[in-house]
């Protein structure tokens, strides 16, 4: 039966070196690893300080735990917020998620 049939050989053909392989799979998951993991966090983290470094007294925020307030003083590492009239709680900067459109807060 074999005789219809001419066996096929591929000594001809040059496979790819296994180590190269492995440096490219490395590399490709390196840079899948950047770009979806890496740079978006330290984008993520450069937006934080550059909010925490533009707090002024008078600012509307909302803090990591969704307590929103007006900035009433500030120091080095600490925020104090006017949650209602007459009620101020302490927080630490790091612990400011975001800033709110002026006016959001209406009855402080």
């Amino acid at each position: 039966m074999s005789f219809f049939i001419s066996p096929a050989y591929a000594e001809g053909a040059g496979a790819m070196d296994p180590g190269m392989f492995n440096i490219l799979f490395l590399v490709g998951f390196g840079l899948i690893f950047y770009f979806f993991m890496w740079r978006p966090q330290a984008k993520r983290a450069k937006d934080h300080k550059n909010l925490i470094a533009s707090l002024a007294k008078g600012d509307e925020v909302i803090t990591a735990g969704g307590i929103i307030g007006k900035v009433v003083r500030l120091s080095d590492d600490y925020v104090v917020l006017e949650v209602s009239e007459g009620t101020e709680l302490k927080f630490q900067k790091a612990h400011v998620a975001a800033e709110l459109p002026k006016g959001t807060i209406k009855n402080i």
